[in-house]
């Protein structure tokens, strides 16, 4: 059920963190990965240390925000492998506030990142996925912020939630064309992103570094442990050659029983 030979797959924020993780391995498994990221030279990086190790990728130069940006890097995959199979719907950020300090323009760009990136990228794959019927997969990457609130998150909280519904509406409208899309959410990832959040949340809350990862970050997993950017690369894998429909429109939470459906 892992075999991605054939398979080509776009990934968003893929230079680094849980976007990088599932490109290589997916290029492991034999797929063509797209590497696209703001940022330009460290998508060309890390595509080329793919094919440095046997696999195919190419860097795309996108801003998940602009639409003639990720419609021009959508078909620029295409042009290059011939067709696309998967969408990983990854870009994202973190800004954190309480919600009488959050300014308002912060509030706008995340949501635009997380929630207009997310369905940008998901129209321009489509018109790819729908032609001839012949299908794909979408994941968007959630958070268990998708099913829980935290303190000083509220427009990552409400993103991460509007995937939600995002999802499950194309896996109502994309049936039809064999599409199915899916949420992974994972508990805190220590990725660069959640790095930043540590020294963060330890001054707006007035408790040290090691108080934050264990008595906010860590507290309600069953083990004390941070999920790592493999565990989520292996469920995306998962999820992307699962062979039927049976599994579609569903979130899938990768924390470590902090949060449990």
């Amino acid at each position: 059920m892992t075999d991605m030979n054939g398979k080509v797959a776009l990934i968003t924020g893929a230079a680094s963190g849980i976007g990088k993780a599932i490109a290589e391995l997916y290029a492991r498994q034999g797929a063509a990965v797209a590497i696209a990221d703001i940022n330009q030279q460290a998508a060309d990086a890390t595509a080329a240390e793919i094919n440095q190790a046997g696999g195919k990728a190419i860097g795309i130069a996108m801003d998940v925000t602009d639409e003639a940006a990720v419609n021009t890097g959508t078909d620029k995959v295409v042009a290059k492998f011939g067709h696309l199979d998967i969408l990983i719907s990854n870009a994202g950020v973190q800004i954190i506030n309480p919600i009488e300090q959050f300014a308002f323009a912060d509030w706008k760009k995340m949501l635009a990142i997380h929630l207009d990136g997310g369905f940008l990228t998901t129209k321009a794959a489509l018109k790819h996925m729908y032609k001839d019927d012949r299908g794909g997969v979408v994941i968007y990457m959630g958070s268990v912020h998708s099913h829980e609130a935290s303190k000083l998150k509220s427009a990552y909280v409400t993103a991460k939630h509007g995937l939600l519904g995002l999802a499950r509406t194309l896996a109502k409208e994309g049936a039809p064309h064999n599409v199915r899309s899916h949420v992974i959410c994972p508990g805190f990832v220590r990725t660069p992103l959640v790095e930043k959040q540590i020294p963060e949340q330890a001054k707006e809350l007035g408790i040290s570094e090691d108080e934050v990862i264990k008595n906010v970050m860590l507290k309600d997993t069953v083990d004390g442990v941070f999920t790592t950017v493999e565990d989520i690369a292996q469920t995306a894998l998962y999820l992307a050659s699962f062979p039927s429909a049976a599994l579609t429109g569903q979130s899938f939470v990768v924390s470590h029983g902090w949060y449990m459906q």
